[in-house]
């Protein structure tokens, strides 16, 4: 039986060890396996920027833009009463020194209010070298991350020179980068060679599956004997000593304590200038009045009708949705700065003026590759196929006007012209 075990395992080790040449690094863009109604019609991302896309080690960057939280929020989603601005990175490659929602400091959860808009700024600094790629994230309890736009960002120079310094309460200043670890080593090797002793005496000595065996034959009493018992009994008694001594040391090491700060913060001051969806006393209303969206041609064609409560004539410019932007090119003569993946510039098409005072219905083709490339065509594989969004207005001078888009849509398997 032995023999058996020991074969066992070396076939086993053998099997792992042939599939380390096959490993290679993942690299992916993580939030197209979410669903496109989950990116479409809970935040709608947009003025996302990244004040530089290389950076030094050491060196801090920001990360800023603005979130519109959709009215028609999906009930399968939790809102997000509880809500937590973030970066999304392959781990800590950058680490956060202050985040702000609006001109307040947002270091906890926040709760958002369905339908405002929220400007945000995460202030990050280089910690380890390589090109990574960095999102605006907000994560919604209950409901998960929502991701926003990325960008790949070069972080230059060497892990070893990063510093993370701190000041405390008392003045006193720290290295959170290495601030403790000797601590964290002293309390966390010793329980891993009493875990590494306890898998090896079993393992060597009991054989795992030779333990299984005599259990499964109704012998469990020859599995664990009194020698045993006493041995969990005085590993038991040295836990609950060890985990006194460790209280009472580290009480007196650090007499002066606070908790985390994991309260609610709230309320929150939403973007209130004019142009922001239902701001002001100009604005831009929009009403969606059906659409197709035709999977062959990766084409979005909706029936909007738009009430022009400004005092110029305005024109569709952009359309924006899961942070993809599709551009009116006639609107939009020069090409944004952006990330290209998130970017048609020619992705838009109308040529409709609204008069001021004007309510008109226009017809919209939104079509590029991104829809199926970014994975938003699977809207019409939903359960209820609606789209969500922003729509973006512009006067003769410049002024941008936003409204918010939202519907069902009927999807179209076949090539032709809409219904």
């Amino acid at each position: 039986m032995k023999k058996l075990v020991k074969l066992a395992a070396f076939g086993a080790a053998a099997a792992v060890a042939a599939t380390l040449g096959a490993i290679a690094p993942a690299s992916a863009h993580g939030e197209k396996s979410q669903q496109a109604f989950l990116r479409m019609r809970t935040l709608n991302w947009y003025d996302v920027q990244w004040s530089k896309t290389t950076v030094n080690v050491n060196e801090e960057m920001i990360l800023s833009g603005k979130v519109h939280v959709f009215s028609a929020w999906p009930q399968a989603v939790a809102n997000p009463r509880v809500s937590f601005l973030n970066a999304g990175e392959p781990g800590p490659v950058l680490v956060r020194t202050a985040q702000f929602i609006g001109e307040q400091f947002a270091p906890r959860s926040v709760s958002l209010e369905i339908g405002k808009d929220y400007a945000f700024s995460i202030n990050l600094r280089g910690r380890r070298a390589g090109r990574w790629h960095v999102h605006a994230q907000i994560n919604v309890e209950g409901g998960g991350p929502i991701i926003g736009p990325g960008q790949w960002i070069e972080i230059k120079g060497d892990m070893k020179d990063f510093t993370d310094p701190v000041t405390l309460l008392d003045g006193s200043t720290v290295d959170l980068e290495n601030y403790g670890i000797s601590r964290i080593y002293a309390w966390h090797l010793p329980w891993l060679a009493v875990g590494a002793a306890w898998i090896l005496f079993w393992f060597i000595r009991k054989g795992i599956i030779a333990s299984y065996v005599r259990v499964a034959e109704g012998r469990p009493d020859d599995v664990i004997g009194d020698d045993d018992r006493r041995i969990g009994a005085i590993v038991l008694a040295l836990t609950i000593l060890a985990t006194i001594v460790g209280y009472a040391v580290t009480n007196s090491t650090f007499p002066r304590t606070i908790p985390l700060q994991a309260g609610l913060q709230k309320p929150l001051t939403p973007i209130e200038t004019e142009g922001t969806v239902g701001v002001g006393k100009e604005q831009v209303t929009t009403e969606l009045n059906g659409g197709v969206y035709k999977v062959p041609g990766r084409e979005l064609t909706i029936n909007v009708k738009v009430k022009n409560g400004t005092s110029q004539p305005v024109r569709l410019g952009e359309y924006t949705a899961a942070g993809l932007r599709f551009l009116n090119p006639t609107v939009f003569t020069q090409k944004p700065d952006f990330p290209d993946y998130l970017l048609a510039d020619r992705g838009l098409s109308n040529d409709d003026v609204i008069a001021p005072g004007e309510s008109k219905e226009i017809v919209v083709k939104i079509q590029d590759a991104r829809w199926d490339i970014e994975r938003l065509s699977d809207l019409a594989y939903d359960t209820d196929s609606q789209v969500g969004g922003l729509l973006f207005f512009f006067t003769p001078d410049g002024k941008r006007f936003a409204a918010e888009i939202g519907g069902p849509v009927i999807p179209k398997f076949v090539a032709g012209d809409m219904p």
